[in-house]
This record gives structure tokens, C-alpha cells and sequence, in this order.
């Protein structure tokens, strides 16, 4: 009697089985692609002068989705740190951004800069941005520019333009673009209006392209 297992069906038909592994494998590599692409991290190009001097038209930019995802799996929304350049996504709602998708319109991301967070003041006056950390105290008041500005040529642009004295609402950001010279920057300044932190796709990691200006953030 003869006890040798007979082939399998995949073993008989070689090429069915090449084909099988190939579709596993383009498979599992797209999977991965969309995982990485929704919780590690994206790619963006820079379309637009709003964020000049620190980020140019056609700059490609990596950001770190990671930071909100980690904060989504705790239950929480992604905080950005003050000064921390972010991607959004606008929603096609031209009134005011919410955490409400609008399924007729395709998401728009802008790239902006933090500049506020929920109750705190900010102002613009005389060309000059102004947070208070407490409304009612004098004393917290600074200028974020003095620290976010690393040289001339990177950073927010002086004076900045507009009239503007809010306190930021809760679970909201204030945010500006750093070319804030006449109307360069639609931003929280002039018509935007201050940005859900459930709206924040990540912050800006580094800066791929042109080679020559590659950077972190």
C-alpha cells in the first residue's frame, strides 16, 4: 500500500499558485499602503504663498499622522504645540468649519501655523499679533513670533496685517499663515475663523523636496 500523500491541488498547478502569491502580495502591499497612509503618516505639496518665507509653492512635506492617531486611540484630539505648522482640512464649509463631514464636497488641507489655543486672547493691532494665555491678565500677554521666527528668511513675515480681538473657543485653534502681508494668508485672521482640532490631519514632520532645503519641523 502505498502511503505517500498525493500532491495538492496548488502543487499540481504551479502557476495557479505563482498567481495566487502574486495577488496576496499586491494585496498585502496596498493594505499596508492605505494603514501607513491613514495612521503613520502623508505627503502633501505646497500650493500657494501664504506660508512664505518658511514653505514655498511646489514643496513637498511629510506629516506626521501618527501624533493623531496615538491620540485618537486614547480617546482625545491631537493638540498641536504652539508654533507647530499644521495641516487641516477645510470641508468645503465656507461659513465655519465643524467636525460635521460634508459628503458633497471634497476636503480641501490647508497648512498653517498654530498660534492659539481654546480661551485664550488673541489680538492684532498696529501690525503687531498679541496672545494673552489668561484674557484677564495683563501680565501673560507675548508676542508668539519672537520665538516661532528662526531668521528673516524663515518663519512669519512682519508687520501683520488686519484688526482682530477674539478668545479662541473651546476645542479650537486660532492659526495664521507666516506670509501675513496684505491678503497672502486666508487664516483665522480674515474670514477663516478658527480651526476644530477634530479637523487637524497632523503636523508637518520635514520637508522632502527641493532636496536642497530638506529640513524637520
Amino acid at each position: 500500500m502505498d502511503n505517500k500523500a498525493k500532491p495538492s491541488f496548488l502543487d499540481r498547478h504551479p502557476g495557479i499558485k505563482d498567481t495566487l502569491s502574486m495577488v496576496i502580495f499586491i494585496v498585502v502591499v496596498i493594505v499596508g499602503t492605505i494603514l501607513l497612509n491613514t495612521l503613520v503618516f502623508r505627503s502633501y505639496n505646497v500650493v500657494g504663498t501664504s506660508m512664505e518665507d518658511t514653505l514655498h509653492p511646489g514643496d513637498r512635506i511629510i506629516v506626521n499622522r501618527l501624533a493623531v492617531s496615538v491620540a485618537h486611540f486614547m480617546g482625545q484630539e491631537f493638540v498641536p504645540d504652539r508654533g507647530q505648522i499644521i495641516i487641516f482640512a477645510n470641508g468645503g464649509n465656507s461659513d465655519r468649519l465643524t467636525c460635521e463631514a460634508n459628503t458633497n464636497i471634497k476636503d480641501q488641507y490647508i497648512i498653517k501655523r498654530t498660534i492659539a489655543f481654546p480661551g485664550e486672547r488673541v489680538q492684532v493691532r498696529d501690525g503687531i499679533l498679541t496672545v494673552w494665555t489668561d484674557p484677564n491678565d495683563d501680565s501673560t500677554a507675548f508676542h508668539p513670533d519672537d520665538y516661532t521666527r528662526i531668521s528673516p528668511t524663515d518663519g512669519p513675515k512682519e508687520p501683520t496685517d488686519g484688526a482682530i480681538d477674539v478668545i479662541v473657543p473651546p476645542g479650537e485653534l486660532f492659526v495664521s499663515g507666516d506670509n501675513r502681508v496684505g491678503e497672502h494668508s486666508y487664516d483665522s485672521r480674515n474670514g477663516l475663523g478658527t480651526i476644530p482640532l477634530c479637523r487637524i490631519v497632523g503636523p508637518a514632520a520635514l520637508r522632502l523636496f527641493p532636496v536642497n532645503a530638506f529640513r524637520t519641523f
